[in-house]
């Protein structure tokens, strides 16, 4: 559904003005998007108060006066739910958020005293933050539309390591008995399909993160259409094009290969064209400590989705004109997660990793003369730094509050500043700990450099 003209060209006018920002927050599954956003709302509402966002300088000089939520342009989309996010911070005892399945929006208007010359005093700007949050597995659909199912099927496998195969092996074996140029039998084709989204799904839960389609592991409104019901057929090569092109509509070739391209055409483009190319700014999220934790194989598999992530994206400096009438993408964050899951002196090593991860994605941007950040952080800290001190050796510690309830105080181990080679994972003396979130106050949640992230998001624009 499309916005009422009035409202389209009242954010075109506010963009002309530079008076609208549009911020895309995104991740794949645990990176700790609700928690960011839910932190970032938190600590605007309460600029001026008790919020700690030192490395912001519109917040350190005074001139951040807070802000508030109001209504967002697109009501045909769903509002990212911030009070059903604090709510769970203020339970007894406090839990995460609940993850979102699919895009949603919110408007935060943000007051402030800008720095210009020539302002009256007591002047105030204002600036409409459109806050945007969506999976980033459906980012990792986009490179799909470069490709056919052919070469999609062929692709799918080949890059799978023993311990993903070994989640896929129960579809593997149910695909490759297919005849592809048998007549397809729509509730076979059904019962195979859900069990390669069965393999997706306990693959993401095993800690993978290059899983395609992203959708069939956030379907949404779309469970259970037949547009979610294709999967890819061991066996194939390219070399077989030409016979496997000339089979008739109704063999199972030709069903899977068209509801490949229907997928392509009526699931992916659209959200390109409606969503993604809309976005002024852009926070990539990573959680590097899980895949850490996870091993070699997830930890190589997080860095191929992180490469085909940053593909995605339609970045480059622009003009007025461009930024009324083909934004893109014009300033990148890339933030390491879960920063209060390790002790401080670790979180450079852990920015360090993380550079290292997108290191050829980097360099293009670079390249380009793309602004982009990587930082570490935590959205909300859950633990609170320590020391251990035995035999007159004092060692950096945590402590905090498991998901079950159980007090800890542990040092987690060292993070690798480059990416880790055999002799690490051999030794493997990092254990990455699930916190719960601390008791909720009823002012502004604690955080490590979420100001930062601010900072180099939007305070260009508050000046």
């Amino acid at each position: 559904m499309r916005q009422p003209l009035t409202r389209e060209l009242a954010d075109l006018v506010e963009r002309g003005r530079d008076r609208q920002l549009r911020l895309a927050v995104t991740g794949l599954s645990r990176a700790g998007k609700t928690a960011f956003l839910t932190s970032l709302v938190n600590q605007l509402r309460h600029a001026g108060l008790e919020a700690r966002l030192d490395l912001l300088p519109a917040a350190r000089e005074g001139r951040l006066l807070g802000a508030r939520r109001v209504s967002q342009p697109d009501l045909a989309v769903p509002r990212f739910p911030y009070d059903q996010a604090m709510a769970a911070l203020a339970a007894e005892p406090p839990h995460w958020p609940a993850p979102t399945r699919g895009i949603s929006e919110l408007r935060l208007s943000i007051r402030y005293r800008p720095t210009r010359s020539g302002l009256w005093r007591g002047d105030t700007g204002q600036l409409a933050l459109d806050l945007f949050d969506y999976p980033g597995e459906w980012l990792l659909d986009l490179p799909l539309l470069g490709t056919d199912y052919l070469r999609w099927s062929t692709q799918v496998l080949a890059g799978a390591g023993a311990q993903r195969r070994a989640l896929m092996a129960e579809w593997e074996r149910a695909a490759a008995r297919l005849d592809p140029a048998a007549e397809a039998n729509e509730a076979e084709l059904a019962a195979i399909a859900e069990q390669y989204a069965m393999a997706l799904r306990a693959a993401r839960e095993a800690g993978f993160a290059d899983l395609q389609p992203g959708r069939f592991l956030l379907p949404g409104d779309l469970a259970g259409a037949p547009v979610l019901q294709f999967f890819p057929l061991p066996g194939l090569a390219d070399g077989d094009r030409e016979r496997l092109e000339a089979l008739p509509p109704e063999s199972v070739y030709a069903t899977l290969a068209a509801r490949f391209r229907h997928y392509q055409q009526h699931i992916v483009k659209p959200f390109y064209r409606d969503h993604f190319r809309r976005f002024d700014r852009q926070i990539v999220l990573v959680d590097v400590l899980g895949a850490l934790n996870a091993g070699p194989e997830r930890f190589e598999d997080l860095a191929r989705a992180l490469a085909t992530l940053m593909q995605s994206f339609d970045y480059g400096k622009r003009s007025l004109l461009s930024r009324l009438f083909a934004p893109r993408i014009d300033r990148l964050a890339i933030a390491a997660t879960k920063a209060d899951h390790v002790t401080p002196e670790q979180h450079p090593r852990l920015t360090a990793l993380l550079e290292a991860l997108l290191a050829e994605p980097l360099k293009d941007l670079r390249y380009a003369n793309v602004p982009v950040k990587a930082l570490s952080l935590a959205s909300i800290r859950a633990t609170d730094v320590h020391e251990v001190v035995h035999q007159g050796e004092r060692t950096p510690a945590l402590r905090g509050t498991t998901l079950d309830g159980e007090s800890l105080l542990l040092f987690p181990g060292e993070v690798p500043s480059r990416l880790p080679d055999a002799d690490f994972w051999a030794r493997q003396g990092f254990a990455f700990t699930a916190f719960r979130p601390p008791p909720s106050p009823h002012g502004a949640l604690p955080h490590i450099r979420l100001d930062a992230a601010l900072d180099w998001l939007l305070g260009d624009k508050l000046r």
